[in-house]
Formats: C-alpha cells, sequence, structure tokens
C-alpha cells in the first residue's frame, strides 16, 4: 500500500507542477483490495493506475503515463510493480 501512495504522490506532483494544465478527465475507485485511478490534462499529459492486493502483503500494479518531452517528442512509460519491484518499459 505505502508503493501505491508513494507512486500517487509522484504523479500528482508531476501534474500540479505544470501549472498551465487543466484536469480534462479524471476518475478513481479505491477498495480495500483494489484500486484504479487516471488524469488526462490539457497538456498531452495522461497516466493510468490500477492495482489489486495478490495476498496478504503484496500489491500487483499496472500502469502507463505518457507526455510530450520538451523536445517535441511523445513518449509513454508502461509498468509494472510487484514483490520483486518496479518494471517500466519506455517508449519513445
Amino acid at each position: 500500500m505505502k508503493f501505491t501512495i508513494v507512486l500517487f504522490a509522484c504523479l500528482l506532483a508531476f501534474a500540479y507542477a505544470n501549472e498551465e494544465a487543466e484536469v480534462v478527465k479524471e476518475y478513481s475507485e479505491v477498495n480495500p483490495e483494489d484500486f484504479k485511478y487516471g488524469v488526462e490534462l490539457t497538456n498531452h499529459i495522461r497516466a493510468e493506475q490500477e492495482g489489486h492486493l495478490q495476498d496478504k502483503d503484496n500489491w500487483l500494479v499496472k500502469g502507463e503515463y505518457e507526455y510530450v518531452s520538451k523536445e517535441g517528442k511523445h513518449v509513454k512509460v508502461t509498468y509494472t510493480a510487484d514483490e520483486h519491484g518496479y518494471h517500466p518499459n519506455v517508449e519513445q
């Protein structure tokens, strides 16, 4: 659960650091054993994440986020996170 809170906080910080962006879409559903949420901003930043409790102490989390870099390139990161760590895949 700590991982989820930290990642969610990072994504919110990323979104709010871009003061010129407005939220276009936002949803969230949080339950004791699973969650999902997403946000899309007017500056082409988008993030989605979902996860479920695998057993008493371990979560399986999947998600993705995308943005346009300062150089104008579209960047998309998909990832999973589990008891073995964070596993990202970056597409540019």
